[in-house]
């Protein structure tokens, strides 16, 4: 071993390494990397594929002068760790440890912070443009992926970089993979790129124009001569250059030689600049390395030599996505109407059994959730019944979609929100808590999550049967499933209730599976409550909450999202209209942002475990007593 993975400080600790020594420090670190992750779970995939452009982009520029932006963030463990951060990597997206994404607090190293793709690259504009207002001298350098690449936002700030022409060196990292394949006609356009003849072979013609240059002369000028003899090389017009950026590439990601050279030339470079790196997506690894599935782009932990995920379902679970993902192409068989939409998750969504059914009614949209918004709006105008499969937190970034030509025209498209809730190591970025209020605000929505999968699956019946706007919210994880024998509509904003009698000395108001989690540890401890299903945020079942007020018992609102404009605001403002006078008790995430850990860490600290909740019980039953 050349180096110590864990003795790295700092990116100054390879500057005087040989191209060789960097190569070795390379393959040291894809080793630890896959033992590391084998532990702890993460993403995978994607940092195997970085680590030379990594090591490369470290050994030209000058971190933390030198502002390295990874788009997204979760191809950023390399940088992490020659960022002095290895020894952290047994902490790896546990609680109160390493973030499995670029954080400001964590380093000095990590200039900016997202867990959703496409911001890198407006980012690297407004930090180009403070730069050059503040009369300072460093480099902007966003990584940007392909599928990253195609998103709106990134084109729009491709737009306005074009325009404004601030020095900026642009990593186009081209693994020509998403999570799972990409698609589009944009991605056709960078497969013509990657065909095209390597900037490797030019490399004579760019030595030959610096060779000739004038003592003095500016690599301005240099740079416009490599420019056209590039230009002549490739054999399509650049995508690129076509937004009045400069383009070298494409060069191989993989060989750090190659790419030292590159970016040495791109960091003089005047005006923005796109280097194309060619990399392998789970390089050095071959089950990640073969995989199209989109499988190992984060994995919970494996055996190392097998490839075998320890965490296994309970016998007859599948997970949530799986369940509803069944039930639409099961309710398809009967409906041609219904069409599949994604935002680039098909493997995330569990969709692939839909795609491989019925692939003309089924759509990747690419990391594109704005326009997925309006596709399916639009479908659904026209007489299909979408569904439209998408993680809460990346439902956010569709929110005007929604609201105007979703909710606005009252089309009736579902909307599987997957992921709902806190998810865990992933953190901040992806925890699925804003969902509900946001969607209660938007008029004509209906928004609803099951208890279990029998109820998911007559809830999703239920949506393809009105003319609403419809959202079905689901967990990460997983619940016992077995396809019903008859499918039954429910009606829109009704609850359930569990031991609804006179010993009964609290009630308990919930939705999801804590209603079954309630109900088992009440009955096992044989605590007098009743529990209700609030199956429907958006409408309320207002007839229930009457009988509530009426049985003048203690009412708890349990809820394991953000608390403001939940399931408990909107209680209240409907006992506020309608003069019912039901005091609440509200247990639920508070007004911050929840870090990344475990499930059990965080429910425990958000105080939303059902410890906390039986205690606050155990208090109002002896309290009213």
């Amino acid at each position: 071993m050349l180096m110590n993975i864990e003795e790295i400080k700092g990116p100054e600790d390879i500057k005087t390494m040989s191209v060789k020594e960097l190569e070795a420090l390379s393959s040291d670190i894809r080793k630890f990397l896959i033992a590391s992750i084998a532990k702890t779970g993460g993403h995978l995939s994607s940092n195997l594929g970085v680590v030379e452009l990594t090591v490369a982009l470290h050994y030209v520029f000058d971190s933390p002068r030198d502002k390295i932006i990874f788009d997204v963030g979760h191809q950023s463990y390399v940088h992490k760790i020659l960022t002095g951060r290895a020894p952290a990597f047994k902490t790896l997206r546990q609680f109160k440890g390493l973030s499995g994404f670029q954080k400001r607090a964590e380093s000095i190293h990590d200039p900016w912070e997202a867990g959703h793709s496409s911001t890198a690259l407006s980012a690297a504009l407004g930090m180009a443009v403070s730069r050059d207002l503040n009369h300072e001298d460093y480099c902007v350098v966003p990584v940007v992926g392909d599928a990253a690449m195609v998103g709106g936002l990134s084109i729009e700030a491709l737009n306005e970089i074009g325009s404004e022409q601030r020095n900026m060196v642009i990593i186009f990292n081209d693994n020509n993979m998403s999570i799972s394949q990409n698609v589009g006609a944009l991605n056709e356009t960078f497969t013509r790129l990657r065909t095209s003849k390597p900037y490797n072979d030019l490399k004579q013609d760019i030595s030959g124009a610096l060779s000739t240059s004038k003592a003095g002369e500016s690599v301005l000028n240099v740079m416009r001569n490599v420019k056209n003899t590039v230009k002549k090389n490739i054999s399509t017009n650049s995508f690129f250059t076509e937004l009045n950026l400069d383009y070298i590439g494409p060069v191989d990601g993989h060989d750090i030689k190659s790419l030292i050279k590159t970016l040495k030339i791109a960091k003089k470079h005047r005006g923005p600049i796109v280097v194309h790196v060619i990399t392998k997506k789970g390089k050095g690894y071959s089950f990640a390395e073969n995989d199209t599935s989109g499988k190992w782009h984060g994995v919970s932990q494996f055996n190392i030599e097998t490839g075998e995920v320890l965490n296994r379902l309970p016998e007859n679970h599948c997970s949530w996505s799986e369940i509803i993902a069944n039930t639409v192409c099961d309710l398809a068989k009967t409906n041609d109407h219904i069409v599949t939409l994604t935002p680039a998750m098909i493997s995330g969504s569990k969709l692939e059994k839909f795609f491989s059914l019925y692939p003309e009614r089924a759509f990747d949209c690419g990391i594109a959730e704005e326009h997925a918004a309006v596709f399916a709006a639009s479908l659904a105008n026209a007489g299909q019944r979408p569904f439209l499969a998408i993680y809460s937190s990346f439902m956010q970034r569709a929110y005007d979609q929604l609201n105007h030509e979703m909710a606005r025209m009252d089309l009736p498209v579902v909307i599987g929100i997957d992921r709902c809730g806190l998810v865990g190591e992933d953190g901040a970025t992806h925890h699925g808590i804003f969902d509900i209020q946001l969607l209660r605000a938007l008029p004509n929505f209906i928004l609803c999550e099951p208890k279990d999968g029998e109820e998911a699956q007559q809830l999703l019946y239920t949506g393809f049967n009105q003319q609403h706007p419809f959202a079905i919210r689901y967990p990460r994880g997983s619940n016992v499933y077995q396809k019903v024998s008859e499918y039954q509509s429910i009606p829109i904003g009704s609850w359930t209730r569990w031991r609804f009698n006179q010993e009964s000395k609290a009630i308990v108001i919930t939705y999801g599976c804590d209603v079954d989690r309630v109900i088992s540890k009440a009955s096992i401890n044989e605590i007098p409550i009743t529990v209700i299903n609030a199956r429907f945020f958006k409408p309320l079942d207002i007839e229930m909450l009457k009988e509530c007020a009426q049985t003048k018992l203690p009412v708890i609102v349990y809820e394991t999202d953000i608390l403001s404009g939940g399931l408990s605001s909107a209680i209240l403002e409907i006992c506020n209209d309608l003069g019912i006078n039901m005091p609440l008790v509200r247990i639920g995430i508070k007004d911050h942002f929840v870090e990344h850990g475990s499930l059990p860490q965080l429910r425990k600290v958000e105080k939303i475990d059902l410890t906390t909740l039986f205690n606050k019980i155990t208090e109002l039953i002896h309290h009213a007593d």
